[in-house]
């Protein structure tokens, strides 16, 4: 999803296929061009990341279909991420109605449920078409997954998960998303499937552009 359309309709039926063909990195031998593959921030992005550790953030949307098939690949490729990198996902609002599903991401990371219901939020969404943009539904959804439900309902409505959802908005401004999923590296760089030309594109310039921070480090 993103305010102007950047995936063709034949580009995300690919996605998974392109994502999980063997020889990608052969797929595409040119190193990743500034202002083609990737945008170079003007001015850096906050990380929260250690010293010596590179941030990666994916931006989404629960109610992205591109952040729907995108996520299943992406969860393998962190899996084998390098240990200096530290990934975090930062769930975007391009409107005000987002902010439930930002909400619904916080409480969920708060109560250490993302492992076990991030990607069935996708599915339910995605595959059983449930609509889950309002509170009385989030909560509704969540608790019939078996979680207490004052519990998520006094989480889903904490001053910490608008004070993170404030700040999800903060990085995303700072990061000038245009669009998602989209990824972020290191406060420094952006891209995103416009870039790029497609996801399994913009995985490749992430790689290259960590490889590039670390030899400079």
């Amino acid at each position: 999803m993103q305010r102007r359309r950047f995936v063709a309709q034949t580009g995300s039926l690919a996605l998974s296929a392109a994502l999980l063909s063997p020889g990608l990195s052969q797929a595409q031998p040119n190193a990743p061009v500034a202002g083609t593959d990737f945008k170079v921030l003007d001015r850096p992005a906050p990380v929260d990341a250690p010293a010596g550790k590179i941030e990666l953030i994916e931006f989404f949307w629960y109610s992205c279909p591109h952040c729907n098939a995108f996520e299943p690949v992406l969860s393998d490729w962190v899996k084998k991420l390098p240990q200096d990198v530290v990934f975090k996902r930062v769930p975007v609002a391009f409107r005000d109605d987002f902010v439930p599903q930002q909400r619904l991401f916080y409480a969920l990371e708060a109560l250490n449920l993302l492992d076990s219901l991030h990607a069935r939020v996708f599915a339910a969404i995605h595959v059983e078409k449930q609509n889950l943009t309002h509170g009385p539904a989030i909560i509704d959804w969540v608790a019939k997954q078996g979680v207490d439900r004052a519990r998520f309902t006094e989480q889903f409505n904490s001053f910490s998960s608008s004070t993170k959802a404030t700040r999800a908005k903060q990085i995303q401004t700072a990061y000038e998303v245009e669009g998602v999923p989209a990824l972020g590296v290191a406060g420094r760089y952006y891209t995103d499937g416009s870039l790029a030309k497609s996801m399994a594109r913009v995985l490749q310039v992430v790689e290259h552009l960590s490889s590039q921070i670390r030899r400079t480090a």
